[in-house]
Parts: structure tokens; C-alpha cells; sequence
């Protein structure tokens, strides 16, 4: 167990600071000093529990909880509603209202569910609101999540280490097998639920040896216990599988999706797994991709696939969530006609309405890979009759890596608001990953989480933000940037106004400078092979077969317009598409992405692209040492230990963007041969 000078930032957004104005905190304790709940389920009693101790921290007096109302008594009544002002609001929705009393009759907060998962979440949305010092004493809230499917995935292996992991070793796993002390996963289910999420797979999509026996009996006891746990938070628990799993585990010759055999295995394997868990939740799968085996390997394509594993699913209720992050990583980029940023595109558009309903396509927000800036995947647009899942990576893979703060919600925000006109005007991201654009089923958003056993859970604290970012636009992707800010900020750090405001300027200006300082223009991957960290302008992993950004002596970017490239640009729908088509309206900020164009071209903002390739990484280096001297200025406003935690990741920040800057410039100088007008030195 963690001693307290461990804890740094341990409890995250569900930090319960004392209430410092005595007659806001009085209100709170007033209108909840007892709480009663109308039905004894499981969730309810977390609801109830966890109400109590957000009251009890912040006021001083925990309520009572109880099943029988005293109508003279003040309370909160959290229960179940099925229909009346529950209505229109879905399974999950809540509704919360401040009861006047009368005579007899003492005022009541009723948190009221659609269902008891729905009242959870109107628990925790009470316990935002006095979080944030908000009046509860005439409420009139509905709410109800804009998307049905708000899934974390895990990378973690069994042996206890993640894949892109930058936060320390697994909660889950060690050595061992399964971690013995539950603890800790029970507080990242709380603090998942008090954003809306609801489901978690909790094993690396690159699923290993060890990890493909999960889903065998060996492991059915402990799985029960972590669902349990997740479940006690409406989380349902999935799993990565391995799709050879029939070879690899279950001693047949072949895993051919429409073997008989196969079939059966899998059926046999998914009723095993409910009878131990019944409220599972289903399989997340990688096939055919960087080494994955796949349906490919017997001539068949990714729907013959799915579909076996939905069969196998569909009379438990449960899900595939297939990935379309497929790829060949080792064609010859050269080669025009393999462009990797229409492989998804290309692989699944023809498949489009042979998908069983209970089958999810899991779509990476951009055709590539998580870089900094690329464009939205136009395979949302290309699907009318497959439900689909936006994926996010909450992890900073080619963001910082939790070294630097790079607040990614503001690059959310983009992706959900972009209009790919699949159904005319206003058929935007956000409609049609949630379902709602075609009426589909199933849908919503699904990210790469970023925690581990650090203290702080994310090991860079300001990188929570983009944790509780993720989870709060999944239920509700109307929300802006700058109100999820403020709601982390003040939820984590307190209601101090200078600290609110130096914060917020720090994370809603970081993803630019990140970019500024690391890639131009649209231009990824000049990181070092493997571990991505750094720069390394030639050095991906794949780079034998020609560089990402086809630079050379005469320009820089990559040709995809329908004429003369690889036509990836004719991939969306026809207004996309001519903007991003043509040199003159392309934005600044994804030119190069693409069209390969000469150092001297002058861009919208009136700079050639070499001087804004130079200007960028100077002004970069600049910004990211202004983010050190804006955090400075806050110490003793913050905790000590968060403060020093803080500080130094942003100074190795601000020395690592010069490294940036050097590698780049340099680069693009020996490149081009053109001076920097400014006349700063660049080696």
C-alpha cells in the first residue's frame, strides 16, 4: 500500500477538498444529510457509498444511508425510474431535481436512473457539481450519453509491463500473473465511472502467449473478481483474443472462420465465459495486421472473421469490436499504389453492410497512426451499414509520451466536429461513430488508456486531464475544450482563480507547441525507430522502404491528390476531398500531408515552407520554456510534491524541444540549402 507521501495526485479528479465557504458547505451538508436508496442493487450501493464519502470530505459530516425516507428529514433519494421524466433518455440517462419541501415535508435531491447504472452517474455528477462550488439547491438536470459504447483499452501484458506504456508497470498484472491486492483497480473503476465510461478490455490487442489463455478456464475464477470490481461501477469487462486462439490453445489444425470446427470451439468458449462472468462483455481483436494472425491466412476477409466471433457471442448479448488498424508494414512506400493511409479504406468500404449487428468496427481517428496532426480517417464517411467506434490514444505515443504535456482534447474536439458529408452537410464525426447519423445500433468511442502503478497514475499529473477529457466527451462530445479544462482543473487542483487560468492557458496552448516544435505542416513518424521518443528525422521503423515525408534536395510532402499521387485525397466525399485535393486550398497545416511541394512554396500565412519549418521549432522552443515559467509561478498555490513532479517534466520538456529544433532545422537545411532569413544558427 502507498504511504502518504506517495499519493501524488493519487485521487485525480476525485480529490475532496474541504468546502472553504462555510455557508456553501453548510448548503451541502444541509441537503445531504442523509441519503436513502429505493432499491438495494449493486450499483446503487455505490452510488450511495460513494456519494457519502464526497459529502462527508468536503463537509465534515458523512450522511447517513438508509432504504427508509423520513420525509422531515433533508435528503438525498437516489433510485431507479423506467419511464415518466426518465423518458427519451435511454438506458444509462439520469435525471437530478431539487424537491421543494412544504409543511410536512423536508426539501429532497432526487438522483433518478433510467437505470441503477444511470444513477450512478448522476451520483457523481452531483458530486462535480459541489466539487466545482455550484448551488444543488434547485436542480433541474436531464442527462444522457451522446454515445452507447465508452470503452478504455488496456495494453497491458501479463508479465506486467505495457505496450506504450508511460506511466510504470500494470495495476492489473506483475510477474505473476494477476496482481493479489485489488485495490487500485477498484479506484481506476471509480475513477472511469465518474466520467461515464462504460466497459474496459484489459489486456494488450497484441495478444501474447500467456495472455491468449485468458479466455481459457484457468482464468475464469479471477476474471469473475476483476468484473466484479469493475462491475460494482457499471464497467463491463472484454477482452483481447487472439484469432488463432483454435490452433494456439485449443488443439485444432486450423482457425478458419468457416471451419465447423472453429465454429463450435469458439461457441464453447463464449458460453464457458459467461457462465462464469454473465455480464461480459466480449472480444476486442487485431487480425491481420503488423503480424497478427487473421482470416487472411485462409482466403477470407475481415467480415467472415467478425461474424464467427459474433455468432459465438450473439446469444450471451455480447460484442466484437474488430480493429481496422490493418496494414501492410512491409510494403515498399515508393510505391504509389500502396499508400498505407488507404489501407483501412480500402480493406473495409467493400465489406460495408455484411457485418452482423453485433459486430463494431473500432476506426483509428486518423488513416496513419496517433501522429500529431493527420487527417480524419476518411473510412468514417465510407461506412453506411457497420456500426463503428471512434478510437483515441489517450497514451502519448507520438505526443510526449507523458514527458511533456501535450493536452490532446483539443485535437478531439476537431476530429468529432469534422463534417465528412457522408449524408450532405452536417454528417460529422461525432454522428456517425455514436450511431445516430444511420440509426445504427451500436456505436461510440474507444481509447488507448494511459495509466499505470505510478503514484499519479499517468506519470505526468497534467496528463490526467487527458484521461478525464476522454471519458467526459464520450458522454457528451458537445462539450468544448475550455469547459473540460475548467472542470479538471478545478475538480483536481482546486477553485483557486490564478491557478485555474495558468493551467488552462498551459494545457489548451500545449498541443500546438508540441507541434510546433516536432512536425510541420502534416509531416509524422521523424522519431526513433521503436520506442518513438525523440527525433530521428529518417528513423522510423519502417523507413527502409522510403522515408515518410519524401523529402530531398528540391521539396518535401507526400503527393496523395487523385491526379498525380496516390489518390488517397479521392477517398472522401466530394467537398473534403476537393479542399484537400487541391495545393490552394489544402490548410497550412496538413499541406505536406497531401502534397509534395518545393522549399519556396508560400503557404496561406505568407511564409515559404522552409522559413516555417525554421520559424516553428525556434518559436516551439520558446513556448515550451514559457510553460515552465507559467507553471513556476504557482508554487506555493499547489501542493509541493505535485508542484516539483510538475516542474521538472516540463523542464526536460523544455530541453528536449531544443533537441527537436536542432535535429529538424539541421536536417531541412542540408536538405534545401536555403539560409533562414532571420540569420539564427542552424548547424
Amino acid at each position: 500500500m502507498m504511504n502518504a507521501q506517495d499519493k501524488i495526485g493519487y485521487d485525480a479528479w476525485l480529490r475532496y477538498a474541504s468546502i472553504e465557504n462555510g455557508e456553501l458547505r453548510e448548503e451541502y451538508r444541509a441537503c445531504c444529510s442523509v441519503i436513502v436508496i429505493t432499491e438495494q442493487t449493486k450499483l446503487l450501493h455505490t452510488a450511495a457509498r460513494e456519494l457519502a464519502e464526497a459529502v462527508g470530505a468536503m463537509t465534515g459530516h458523512k450522511p447517513e444511508v438508509t432504504s427508509v425516507r423520513d420525509r422531515q428529514v433533508p435528503s438525498v433519494m437516489i433510485g431507479i425510474k423506467g419511464k415518466g421524466d426518465t423518458d427519451g433518455l435511454g438506458d444509462e440517462g439520469y435525471t437530478l431535481q431539487t424537491l421543494e419541501g412544504g409543511q410536512e415535508e423536508a426539501e429532497c435531491i432526487a438522483i433518478i436512473g433510467v437505470s441503477d447504472r444511470g444513477a450512478l452517474y448522476g451520483a457523481f455528477h452531483l458530486i462535480r457539481l459541489m466539487q466545482m462550488g455550484e448551488p444543488i439547491n434547485k436542480l433541474q438536470v436531464k442527462e444522457s450519453p451522446a454515445n452507447g459504447l465508452r470503452i478504455i483499452n488496456q495494453w497491458d501484458n501479463m508479465d506486467g509491463s505495457i505496450e506504450r506504456g508511460y506511466a510504470g508497470k500494470s495495476i492489473f498484472y506483475d510477474s505473476g500473473g494477476f496482481v493479489k491486492d485489488f485495490t487500485r483497480i477498484r479506484d481506476y473503476a471509480r475513477l472511469l465511472a465518474s466520467t461515464g465510461i462504460n466497459a474496459i478490455s484489459i489486456n494488450n490487442v497484441n495478444v501474447h502467449r500467456e495472455e491468449t489463455k485468458l479466455i481459457t478456464a484457468e482464468y475464469e475464477r479471477t476474471l469473475s473478481k476483476v468484473a466484479d470490481v469493475f462491475g460494482a461501477y457499471g464497467i463491463k469487462l472484454f477482452l483481447s483474443i487472439n484469432f488463432a486462439s483454435p490452433i494456439a490453445i485449443g488443439g485444432l489444425q486450423t482457425a478458419d472462420p468457416l471451419d465447423p470446427e472453429v465454429r463450435k470451439w469458439w461457441a464453447e468458449r463464449a458460453e464457458d465465459l459467461y457462465r462464469a462472468i454473465p455480464d461480459f462483455g466480449g472480444f476486442l481483436v487485431k487480425a491481420d495486421s503488423e503480424f497478427r494472425p487473421g482470416p487472411f491466412t485462409y482466403g477470407r476477409d475481415h467480415a467472415d472473421g467478425a461474424n464467427l466471433l459474433a455468432e459465438a457471442l450473439a446469444p450471451h448479448g455480447g460484442l466484437v469490436i474488430w480493429r481496422c488498424f490493418v496494414y501492410n508494414c512491409l510494403q515498399d512506400w515508393r510505391d504509389r499504389s500502396t499508400d498505407r493511409a488507404k489501407a483501412a479504406y480500402d480493406h473495409f468500404t467493400p465489406l460495408d453492410g455484411r457485418f452482423a449487428d453485433n459486430v463494431i468496427l473500432q476506426i483509428k481517428n486518423g488513416p496513419m497512426d496517433f501522429q500529431v496532426r493527420e487527417p480524419v480517417s476518411p473510412l468514417f464517411g465510407g461506412l453506411s451499414h457497420t456500426n463503428q467506434v471512434l478510437e483515441l490514444q489517450i497514451t502519448q505515443e507520438y505526443t510526449g509520451q507523458q514527458k511533456h504535456v501535450c493536452y490532446l482534447v483539443p485535437q478531439w474536439k476537431e476530429v468529432l466536429d469534422f463534417d465528412t458529408f457522408a449524408a450532405g452537410k452536417g454528417s460529422t464525426v461525432d454522428k456517425i461513430a455514436s450511431g445516430a447519423l444511420y440509426n445504427r445500433p451500436y456505436g461510440g468511442l474507444a481509447a488507448v488508456s494511459n495509466i499505470g502503478d505510478d503514484a499519479c497514475w499517468t506519470g505526468h499529473p497534467l496528463a490526467q486531464a487527458n484521461l478525464y477529457g476522454y471519458g467526459r466527451l464520450a458522454w457528451n462530445s458537445a462539450l468544448s475544450a475550455e469547459q473540460i479544462t475548467t472542470e479538471w482543473i478545478r475538480l483536481s487542483l482546486g477553485r483557486d482563480p490564478v491557478t485555474e487560468d495558468v493551467v488552462s492557458s498551459i494545457l489548451l496552448r500545449s498541443w500546438g507547441i508540441y507541434e510546433s516544435y516536432t512536425s510541420p505542416l502534416g509531416v509524422g513518424w521523424m522519431v526513433n525507430p521503436n520506442h518513438h521518443y525523440g527525433p530521428n528525422v529518417d528513423g522510423y521503423e519502417y523507413s527502409k522502404w522510403g522515408t515518410y515525408h519524401f523529402a530531398d534536395h528540391q521539396g518535401i510532402g507526400v503527393d496523395r491528390t487523385i491526379g498525380t499521387g496516390t489518390g488517397y485525397a479521392g477517398q472522401y466525399h466530394t467537398q473534403p476531398s476537393e479542399i484537400y485535393n487541391s495545393l490552394e486550398r489544402c490548410p497550412d497545416e496538413l499541406l505536406l500531408f497531401f502534397h509534395h511541394v518545393p522549399y519556396t512554396h508560400v503557404l496561406q500565412s505568407g511564409k515559404t515552407v522552409i522559413q516555417h519549418i525554421y520559424d516553428t521549432h525556434f518559436d516551439g522552443v520558446d513556448a515550451a520554456a514559457g510553460l515552465l515559467a507559467a507553471w513556476q509561478t504557482l508554487r506555493g498555490k499547489i501542493d509541493n510534491a505535485y508542484f516539483e513532479l510538475v516542474a521538472s517534466r516540463l523542464t526536460e520538456q523544455s530541453e528536449h524541444a531544443k533537441e527537436w529544433r536542432d535535429v529538424i532545422n539541421t536536417y531541412f537545411y542540408r536538405k534545401s540549402g536555403i539560409d533562414d532569413r532571420q540569420g539564427r544558427l542552424i548547424y
